[in-house]
């Protein structure tokens, strides 16, 4: 059985497999520039979460905001919070998870990967034009929408 996907399904296609491939691409250069800081791209994405709420999170809050399993999180929370970048608190709303607040290194640390980072972006955006970077922002974000509407069962049409 072969099924032909319209025009714009198959650009969404074409969409989905360019940002698999820019993920793998981002995670091995950030790996590349956080390392001289002791982090990963992956203890790089729990410090933002945690930073960017501008409050303590929980390990499932940390998973939501950065689109990563709760298991992986809580794993980089777990080594985090061994090396010094996060400390625990308690959790009025749930004994069980607790809260995870950056310490002095782990604000220091991210501060410092995101000002690697904007010198990274500058130099990535030299030839994109602001309006094309815009509109594939608002673009993946209509995607990221969508992506809340179920997905079909077999043998759905």
């Amino acid at each position: 059985m072969n099924i032909q996907p319209n025009p714009k399904a198959a650009i969404l296609t074409e969409i989905m497999l360019a940002v698999f491939r820019l993920q793998g691409r981002l995670l091995k250069k950030g790996d590349e520039l956080v390392k001289p800081l002791n982090l990963t791209s992956a203890r790089w994405q729990v410090m933002g979460a945690v930073a960017l709420a501008g409050k303590p999170l929980s390990a499932p809050q940390i998973a939501e905001a950065m689109g990563i399993t709760r298991q992986g999180a809580q794993k980089q929370l777990n080594k985090m919070e061994k090396d010094g970048f996060f400390e625990r608190c308690l959790n009025p709303y749930h004994q069980s998870s607790p809260l995870y607040a950056l310490t002095d290194l782990g604000i220091r640390s991210f501060s410092d990967a995101m000002a690697l980072e904007t010198v990274w972006a500058d130099g990535l955006v030299t030839d994109l034009p602001l309006q094309r970077l815009h509109e594939t922002l608002q673009t993946l974000n209509v995607i990221h929408e969508q992506l809340d509407s179920p997905v079909p069962k077999k043998g759905d049409r």
